[in-house]
């Protein structure tokens, strides 16, 4: 069995690559259980245990189990406050086969799965990126969309600026220039495509703010309790999961209002399987906003596991 670190999967991988791999593992036959999803009560913040299991449904291929917890108060720690393992096992012995870094994987996927959103979302000519939260995802956010929409802009928020100044210039030995903004209401105004990806559990972004023909990309608030948008930015937008079935359990930015009856489970008009399998049809009109909500799925993780193993060798 291999073990593979962080510096392993960021050699095997890029973002077209990986992106491909994400809508072909879409369109395969992939068994997908609910995750499992278990709160930890902790004085500094409630932690969150995650289970996500895919395996491929017929003979061959693999079977993957990612466990991630989420610890908000390892930020005071100078810990991630997300990290996780994944164990890769052949899919018709179940023999392991490597444990690889979960927490690099899930930068990479969860990103990579919001890019491959926006590419189906998103205006082709968006040109202005907002991030929102200069958290560990905040980075590969922005090198993902890069790969999908012809940006030109990017800017970048942070409740704590001195982060957003950190990352900012991080991002500038790349090639990649990054405005700091201070005001997050302008930023949004200004932008064509919203990321944003925090532990916020109040709303950050207003659907009064949002321009027409935005498309807001939203990976934060993963449990039913977190919010990173308000009502109106439900209300006002075009809606889409990455699984439907998650998001309605899991994603607060639908839960909160589905619940307060301001909307219903039927405005979300597809996921990504339905996508990415043509069995919906989008069509996009000018000034629409599209919303993309993002839980996180176990076939994120097997497809970038795959990639990573066959950069090293390894054969189902």
């Amino acid at each position: 069995m291999r073990v593979i670190d962080r510096k392993g999967v960021d050699a095997a991988l890029d973002f077209p690559a990986l992106i491909a791999a994400i809508e072909d593992a879409l369109c395969a036959e992939i068994t997908l259980p609910v995750r499992h999803h278990h709160a930890i009560p902790r004085a500094d913040g409630d932690a969150t245990h995650l289970i996500m299991p895919a395996w491929h449904t017929g003979s061959g291929g693999f079977l993957g189990v990612k466990i991630v917890n989420v610890f908000p108060g390892n930020a005071a720690r100078s810990l991630p406050s997300v990290m996780g393992t994944h164990v890769l096992m052949n899919g018709d012995t179940g023999a392991p086969l490597a444990v690889i870094d979960g927490t690099r994987i899930t930068l990479w996927r969860t990103a990579a799965a919001s890019a491959l959103a926006a590419r189906l979302l998103a205006k082709p000519d968006a040109a202005t990126h907002l991030m929102v939260g200069a958290g560990a995802l905040a980075p590969f956010f922005i090198r993902a969309h890069r790969a999908v929409r012809p940006i030109t802009r990017t800017l970048l928020w942070n409740k704590t600026p001195a982060n957003a100044e950190k990352l900012a210039a991080a991002l500038s030995a790349e090639g990649i220039v990054v405005e700091v903004a201070d005001d997050l209401e302008s930023a949004v105004r200004e932008a064509d495509i919203i990321s944003t990806a925090t532990l916020s559990t109040t709303p950050l972004v207003h659907g009064v703010w949002l321009k027409p023909g935005a498309h807001l990309d939203c990976v934060g608030a993963f449990s039913a309790s977190m919010r990173e948008t308000d009502d109106e930015a439900v209300q006002r937008a075009r809606l889409f999961a990455d699984v439907r079935a998650s998001v309605l359990k899991e994603g607060g930015d639908f839960v909160q209002p589905i619940r307060a009856g301001l909307i219903s489970e039927a405005r979300i008009e597809a996921d990504l399987f339905d996508l990415a399998r043509g069995s919906f049809a989008f069509t996009r009109q000018a000034d629409d906003i599209t919303f993309y909500k993002s839980t996180g799925s176990a076939i994120f993780d097997l497809a970038a596991a795959a990639l990573v193993s066959k950069a090293a060798g390894i054969a189902a």
